[in-house]
């Protein structure tokens, strides 16, 4: 199978997780989770800011490394990764901002700007091109941000796919847990994280190769 098949996929896939959790899931767990799951949200908390303290690291030592290239010293493999990472990074930071603006989605709990929200005003749906902070819950940014970092490693280093997997599993309980997101936003932002990992790998290969 070709990688746009498994893309196409792998989108098909994720569509009908969306829907499925947005229809019948995305609420109720998001009342057991304020009504359960509240005394521990700092423990949610810590996982949830992963892409946090991975997002600079690797934009820092990106930095570095252009620098590095500047002087015409080679890369190596490992280096690359790290460069690719920021670019999948960046990336996908652009590409989230602008379905967060197109989706504008609600958030499970009342977070910024006193936004309504699901459980305080039973606010839950889309509203298309709202703009504002209280209307960009779909997809989740953290949950975008290490997918788009670990997708590259996870591609050039098969063999450390156990480690890329707790850190996206990691982010993903705690958002979930903190009540930061809902299931289907954590969803979307896995997917369009490793979409955007995957065309950076693809972009690399084709610039190696002419």
């Amino acid at each position: 199978m070709t990688t746009i098949a498994k893309w196409t996929a792998a989108l098909l896939f994720c569509g009908i997780g969306i829907t499925v959790c947005h229809f019948f899931i995305d609420r109720p767990f998001a009342h057991f989770v304020h009504d359960t799951l509240r005394g521990f949200r700092p423990v949610f908390n810590a996982f949830a800011q992963l892409p946090d303290i991975l997002g600079p690291m690797v934009v820092v030592c990106a930095l570095l490394l252009g620098i590095r290239a500047t002087l015409k010293r080679p890369l190596t493999k490992i280096q690359i990764a790290i460069v690719l990472s920021a670019f999948s990074l960046a990336l996908s930071v652009v590409l989230k901002n602008w379905l967060k603006f197109a989706f504008g989605r609600t958030w499970p709990e009342t977070w910024v700007q006193d936004n309504s929200s699901l459980i305080r005003d039973d606010v839950y749906g889309f509203n298309p091109f709202h703009g504002g902070p209280g209307f960009a819950a779909f997809p989740s940014g953290h949950m975008v941000a290490i997918s788009a970092i670990i997708s590259i490693f996870w591609i050039l280093y098969p063999q450390l796919r156990w480690l890329g997997a707790l850190c996206v599993v990691a982010v993903f309980i705690g958002q979930l847990g903190a009540n930061y997101h809902f299931v289907s936003d954590l969803i979307a932002g896995g997917f369009i994280g490793f979409s955007t990992g995957l065309v950076t790998i693809e972009l690399w290969e084709c610039r190696c190769t002419t």
